[in-house]
């Protein structure tokens, strides 16, 4: 029997910090187990397995709230391990293991990239590549948009805590 599936819906959002370097991004960005510090929606982010920053570590993440099917709004929860991290390249790469959001296969990348010139000093750029399952009852841009928002939010609340 023949299966047939959606493509999988991929993205990739960013957001310019102008007074923030690659290196000083790049530690929180690292800290896998505290995203909750900087991710507006997220209240509670811990490490459940391995080591913090090392592929194969996994967290746990709930606190942002979407609406069910009878519209009342439930927290959400998520499961991702940490796949790749490349110090070098500034870049890391999770997959959501089990959440209660609707996805059946979810992996992500943030990729800290210098913007103007190659050390950085005209501020850098946090880039975030989404790849998923498409989502029953989701419309794809309205998943865009709500990474783009959450993204904007997370680089000014990193570039503040910085620059103070």
């Amino acid at each position: 029997m023949e299966q047939h599936s959606d493509p999988k819906w991929e993205a990739k959002v960013s957001a310019t910090l102008k007074d923030a370097t690659v290196d000083q991004i790049w530690p929180p960005f690292k800290d896998f187990f505290n995203f909750h510090r900087w991710f507006p929606t997220l209240s509670t982010c811990r490490g459940i397995h391995g080591t913090n920053g090392e592929p194969g570590c996994v967290r746990y993440c709930s606190g942002f709230s979407i609406p069910s099917k009878s519209g009342e709004k439930s927290v959400s929860w998520s499961k991702e391990r940490l796949i790749a991290v490349d110090d070098a390249d500034h870049s890391l790469s999770y997959e959501i293991v089990e959440s209660n959001l609707g996805f059946n296969s979810y992996v992500s990348t943030f990729r800290i990239v210098p913007r103007g010139d190659i050390d950085g000093r005209d501020g850098c750029v946090i880039e975030w590549s989404i790849t998923v399952d498409p989502v029953e009852g989701w419309v794809f841009s309205d998943l865009v948009r709500k990474y783009e928002s959450g993204l904007q939010k997370m680089s000014n609340r990193i570039e503040d805590a910085i620059c103070i």
